[in-house]
Parts: structure tokens; C-alpha cells; sequence
């Protein structure tokens, strides 16, 4: 099963639509093949408001186009055009929830019994969390993606030695990670930590490939960058917003990215139920209320007021 950060993949797209965007501002004068992103392949009724914070559901895919496909991915990047800042919100798939029309389930069966506007519907109802534009990643072309961009890999610290379930054994300590490797380092599901160990490491990978992105330099990668993330991104987010997020990102504007976890420590219990297998039990309003804090709500209107 492949499980990896969504804003990952995401954050090299924006790379490439970023170089783009200079080259409109005149860096290159003319360019050859621009990208043209396809069109959305899911029906998504999320608002797309132009002024406010905008909230993009990111999800990592088992398959994508598949009526059963699985997403065990699933995180919200929240961006405010006034502040320049983004922010992104992990969410933990085996949250115990009420899916419209579907019952009590885990946070993840709401995209395999309705694709993203679903899950939509579900974040929406037991959070109050309004999502404007979603992004599907097939992790097929992680690993060229990576290599592509970072040739020379990421330094991670691993903690312990990672093998099981991955195709390969990585080793205790400090590691050069090429796309393969770091593709398995955030596929590991038998964590100490569980799931929340594996959401510790998507966050610290994404941080590390934002640095790298900041720092790209070559325009001669563009056009196979962008010919791995046409086939492997699908979204309903215009070029247009795509290309002003990935601005402010690339360009430092935004700072650091301020990352939280849902459910918060003290917030859940574990739990199991037959025919759902292991859950959290979550305080919805004690997460309710961590997020109106991470998102301020009032002066975005990034949270439902309901």
C-alpha cells in the first residue's frame, strides 16, 4: 500500500509552476511548452472563493479513477493571500466520524465510499471545516519526481532500523535518502509511534523539500519535471491560484509552515469496534476548538461559523 504526503508531491508541482511564473515576469522571455494542467476528474462542490483563505484537501491514493480507491493521506493546506502564510493540518485517518448518508466509520472510508467531495461533506460536518479545492497524488512518479529534483537525496535522521512492509531495510542514523529510499522512509507503517510517528515524518519531509525547492536553481529539469506532474497530480485548482500559492511559498514569503496534527494530545481515546477494527475516539469540539486557534478563525473565515 502506498502512503506518503500529499503536499509533497504537491510542493515539487508548484516548483515547476513557480519557475513558470517567472518566466512570465520576463526571467525567460518565451517559453516553448507551458503547462497546462487537466481538467479536475472528480465532481467537488467546495466554494472556490478568490479573496479568503483557501483550504486544499490533499490526499495520497492507493489508485487513482478507482471507485474503491483508498486514501490513508489525508491533510488540509490552508493558505491566507493576506498574511502570505500557509499552514497545514494532518489529519489522522482512523478518526472515529459521522460520513453523510454512511454512518460511524474512520475518516479514510469517507473517500473510498464517495471520492473527495465526500470526504468533504464529512470534514465539513464533524469539524466545521470548509474546503475550497482538493489534490490527489499518485505516488507512481514519487520516486522519478524526487530524483529528478533533488538528485543528490535528503539527509533524515532515522530512528530505528525501518524494513517491514517497505521492499527494503533502512539503517538506524543519519541516511542520504534518493526517492526510493524516502519514499519507504514515510511508508513505514509499523512505527513505535503508530500513525502518529508516520504523520511526524510526512511533516519533516515536507519541510526538508521545501528548503530543497526554495533552493532550485536549474531550468534545464522543467520540462521533465513537469511531464511526471501532469500525470501524477490530479486537481480542480486553477493554474492561476496554483501559481500565486507557489509564488509566496517558493519566494520565502510565507516563512515556515506551520504544521498541526488533529486529533491533539489529550483529545481522543483508542478503541475498537467490530466490523470498523481499531478507531479514535475523538472530543470533536476540544479539536473543534484547536483548530478555530491554528486557523484564527474570525480574521480568515477559514472555519464554518455553524
Amino acid at each position: 500500500m502506498r502512503i506518503f504526503n500529499a503536499l509533497l508531491l504537491l510542493s515539487i508541482f508548484l516548483v515547476g509552476l513557480f519557475t513558470i511564473f517567472q518566466f512570465i515576469e520576463g526571467t525567460i522571455q518565451k517559453v516553448n511548452q507551458p503547462f497546462k494542467k487537466a481538467e479536475a476528474s472528480h465532481s467537488f462542490q467546495g466554494e472556490k472563493i478568490k479573496k479568503d483563505a483557501v483550504n486544499v484537501l490533499l490526499l495520497g491514493s492507493d489508485s487513482r479513477g478507482e471507485k474503491q480507491a483508498r486514501t490513508d493521506t489525508i491533510m488540509v493546506a490552508h493558505y491566507n493571500p493576506e498574511t502570505q502564510q500557509v499552514k497545514l493540518i494532518s489529519l489522522m485517518r482512523d478518526m472515529y466520524v459521522s460520513i453523510p448518508e454512511h454512518g460511524e466509520h474512520k475518516l479514510n472510508a469517507a473517500y473510498t465510499y464517495g471520492g473527495p467531495e465526500l470526504l468533504r461533506k464529512t470534514l465539513q460536518l464533524n469539524y466545521g471545516l470548509d474546503i475550497h479545492h482538493y489534490a490527489i497524488v499518485d505516488f507512481k512518479g514519487f520516486e522519478k519526481a524526487v530524483d529528478l529534483l533533488v538528485p543528490d537525496g535528503i539527509e533524515v535522521d532515522i530512528p530505528y532500523e525501518m524494513s517491514d512492509g517497505i521492499g527494503m531495510t533502512l539503517e538506524q542514523g543519519i541516511q542520504q535518502l534518493h526517492g526510493k529510499e524516502l519514499l519507504g522512509y514515510v511508508r513505514f507503517r509499523q512505527d513505535r509511534l503508530s500513525d502518529f510517528g508516520r504523520v511526524q515524518r510526512q511533516q519533516e519531509v515536507v519541510s526538508k523539500l521545501k528548503d530543497e525547492a526554495v533552493s532550485l536553481h536549474s531550468l534545464a529539469k522543467l520540462p521533465d519535471l513537469l511531464g511526471v506532474l501532469n500525470t501524477y497530480i490530479d486537481t480542480d485548482i486553477d493554474t492561476a491560484t496554483l501559481l500565486t500559492i507557489g509564488k509566496d511559498i517558493l519566494a520565502n514569503k510565507s516563512g515556515d509552515i506551520e504544521t498541526i496534527r488533529i486529533p491533539e494530545d489529550g483529545s481522543y481515546t483508542n478503541d475498537r469496534y467490530d466490523g470498523v477494527g481499531e478507531v479514535l475516539e475523538v472530543d470533536l469540539e476540544q479539536n473543534k476548538a484547536a483548530l478555530d486557534r491554528f486557523l484564527e478563525r474570525g480574521k480568515t473565515g477559514a472555519i464554518n461559523q455553524q
